[in-house]
């Protein structure tokens, strides 16, 4: 029976973030690491909202036609 156990050397994991993801905390408890994560979409990405003004005008006609 041979167990191999936790290797002692060091190592390093690194992960790339999505854009806009700020790193709020993080946590390394009970051998786990917990880090905790916010999207953050800045003003000029979010989407607008344009008011529509829906008055009729006195120039605009409408041309009526008959169904083909």
């Amino acid at each position: 029976f041979l167990h191999r156990g936790i290797s002692a050397r060091n190592f390093k994991r690194q992960f790339t973030l999505a854009d806009h993801v700020e790193v709020k905390g993080a946590i390394f408890e009970n051998g786990l690491l917990v880090i905790d994560l916010q999207r953050e979409i800045p003003e000029a990405m979010k989407p607008r909202r344009i008011a529509i003004n829906g008055s009729v005008s006195s120039k605009l006609t409408q041309i009526e036609s008959k169904a083909a």
